[in-house]
């Protein structure tokens, strides 16, 4: 993608969808941290559906650890990988009781000691929760930064970080999530909706569907 296409490419995106979040749902830093990691190889939807249940029993880090393992085994079971997160969660929790008085803390290298959160988790909650620009790679931000041209790379490190180059400053506090949604609903993986597609006119990939009522 081309320098100077990148700006109206990002204000395209934020003229249909100004205010762009998580589909994630959560009340708290805690909530978002917990959901974050247990959405790793799992749809928003399925991770919804499971913390409904959740978070009114165990909303805080004390809480779960209180619920017990294989309770919250129970309320998670119908989440991909259950077992090994649920692992994850209460060793976090544990961590976050222990060392930071039962709260989130707001440093990449602190969450990153959590059990099962990564980089990409610790992106999401630091800008979420804490507003800063950052750039939270998953499959669809990093098949759209390629697809588009707007920044490939080979690993996510590499699309992150040709993202945080490449984006300008204006659209960084937001650019993630209009990513993901671009590649949840428009830029998809097996058929991107060309068609469909409001930055069409900006983006690298080829071939392209023809427009409505091309012939």
């Amino acid at each position: 993608m081309r320098k100077e296409h990148i700006g109206p490419f990002f204000a395209t995106l934020r003229a249909a969808n100004p205010l762009p979040s998580t589909e994630l749902e959560y009340t708290s830093a805690f909530e978002l941290l917990a959901a974050v990691l247990l959405s790793a190889q799992a749809t928003d939807v399925g991770v919804n559906k499971a913390t409904r249940r959740l978070f009114p029993v165990a909303n805080t880090p004390q809480a779960m650890l209180d619920l017990g393992l294989e309770r919250l085994e129970d309320h998670i079971r119908t989440i991909g990988l259950y077992r090994s997160k649920a692992r994850h969660l209460m060793a976090a929790c544990r961590i976050l009781v222990e060392q930071y008085a039962g709260e989130v803390p707001r440093t990449r290298e602190a969450l990153e000691t959590l059990p099962g959160v990564g980089r990409k988790t610790a992106n999401v909650v630091l800008n979420v929760i804490f507003g800063e620009e950052t750039m939270a790679v998953d499959t669809h931000i990093f098949r759209v930064s390629n697809r588009t041209g707007l920044a490939p790379g080979k690993n996510p490190l590499e699309v992150e970080t040709a993202l945080m180059k490449r984006v300008p400053g204006e659209f960084l506090a937001h650019a993630h999530h209009w990513l993901i949604l671009h590649g949840r609903y428009v830029c998809v993986a097996r058929t991107p909706r060309c068609r469909e597609c409001a930055v069409i006119q900006y983006c690298d990939y080829q071939p392209k569907a023809p427009p409505p009522g091309a012939r």
